[in-house]
């Protein structure tokens, strides 16, 4: 069965540097970008839904896989993209969400957390057990982490029956913290040639040791660490002459390239380079809220312009009251005093007001801002000021002002980008 990830190796092994944007994120507005950007670009539409995010219970998200299929299926349906353009992908999937429990509880639940994607049409599987559960040993033996792969492997192959040919996986035991490292950074040292050496040679062992030997040539990348990452105020830029001698431990593997995670914040520049030295799955997540949340708070800006004080949506004040009201997810990353956690809860890399935007005061927040703009001619200096690149597009005729629309075009700058350096063109995925 035809995979985009097929396509890339492909490239790839052949010397061109071709690479797939992943977008990890659950939030309508970011998925409708992500959608259109695929439907402008010809390229195809990457997406993926951490376990955090979606699990078999809802996840932070009230979603089970299904709903986010539905989700994505029905945003591409609706801006006309061909549903054989769509990947769907799980990020982390494996123990994570149950670390607190045994081992063989918390991969119980991983069984079943893999199985409900597999179920749900997702093709692309990112496997993560690299996290210690109660009692384990911290940091876990790549040989222990090779063994809960493979057997996550064989749930999803079985759980697959007659259509696992279509799966491709991912695997490695240096993947970087979900959404950002938590603590300020100090440097980011690329993964050793030895030990990504060493993580194929044990997952190879374990996919043997669990009868699905058969899924290998199905790996289609392997997660190391290129030296990139971002913290609550800096981003670690990638530096290519760092990572020579890891760029040739996949020679030998003739269907496997590297998967960068927390490429968010990249350079342009940054992006193609990674690409060229074969991390040709790209991640972006909180990079594309972040640009969403600058988008709103813009708009909310031009409003404070345009709107009466009593009448406004006062959408920012709004989403730092909902945060301080209810800090669970922001509280044991922000240091700092008052000032310094004010700032960094609207401003931060790391964008833990992601977690907030389904909150139904922030809802109600935006729907009014949507709607204040929705009523107004917003004029076009004012629109300069705060969104200039989209007043470029609404001068040239390429965009409109509706407040939606303008949200959307900030999240697709980020998109073109990253589409920029994987160097989509229209007949490569036909």
């Amino acid at each position: 069965m035809w995979n985009p990830l097929d396509a890339v190796v492909r490239d790839q092994k052949a010397g061109e540097p071709r690479g797939i944007t992943s977008v990890c994120s659950a939030h309508p507005l970011v998925i409708e970008a992500a959608v259109r950007q695929a439907r402008a670009s010809g390229g195809p539409l990457l997406v993926e839904a951490t376990s955090n995010q979606v699990d078999q219970y809802g996840g932070y998200t009230g979603m089970r896989p299904d709903d986010f299929r539905a989700l994505v299926h029905g945003t591409a349906a609706a801006h006309g993209l061909p549903p054989e353009r769509i990947v769907l992908g799980g990020d982390h999937l494996g123990p994570n969400r149950w670390r607190a429990q045994p081992p063989e509880q918390a991969m119980a639940e991983a069984d079943a957390l893999v199985a409900a994607y597999v179920r749900a049409g997702f093709t692309k599987i990112h496997l993560d057990c690299s996290f210690s559960c109660a009692g384990d040993p911290a940091p876990l033996t790549d040989e222990v982490v090779a063994e809960r792969t493979a057997r996550l492997v064989a749930v999803a192959e079985r759980t697959a029956g007659r259509s696992a040919a279509a799966l491709r996986y991912v695997i490695g035991t240096e993947v970087p913290v979900p959404g950002g490292a938590h603590e300020t950074l100090e440097g980011v040292a690329p993964t050793s040639p030895r030990a990504a050496r060493r993580t194929l040679a044990r997952h190879r062992d374990a996919f043997a040791a669990h009868r699905v030997a058969g899924a290998w040539p199905r790996v289609r990348a392997l997660v190391v660490q290129p030296g990139v990452e971002f913290d609550h105020r800096q981003v670690v830029d990638y530096r290519h002459e760092r990572t020579t001698e890891l760029r040739d431990v996949l020679a030998g593997e003739p269907h496997m390239v590297f998967e960068a995670h927390s490429t968010d914040y990249q350079t342009a520049e940054g992006l193609a380079a990674l690409v060229a030295d074969h991390w040709a799955v790209l991640k972006v997540g909180p990079g594309l809220t972040f640009a969403l949340r600058e988008a709103l708070f813009a708009l909310a800006a031009i409003e404070d312009e345009l709107v009466d004080p009593q009448a406004r949506s006062g959408l920012p004040e709004v989403v730092d009251r909902r945060m301080r009201d209810d800090p669970a997810e922001w509280a044991g990353y922000y240091e700092g005093g008052a000032a310094q956690q004010r700032l960094a809860r609207r401003y931060s890399y790391s964008d833990r007001v992601r977690y907030y935007w389904p909150d139904p005061e922030i809802a109600a927040a935006q729907d009014r801002l949507f709607a204040h703009l929705s009523a107004l001619d917003i004029p076009l200096p004012l629109l300069s000021a705060h969104l200039p690149d989209q007043y470029r597009r609404v001068r040239s005729g390429d965009l409109t002002t509706a407040p939606r629309e303008l949200v959307v075009d900030r999240i697709r700058d980020v998109l073109r980008d990253y589409d920029r350096a994987c160097r989509i063109r229209d007949e490569e995925y036909v």
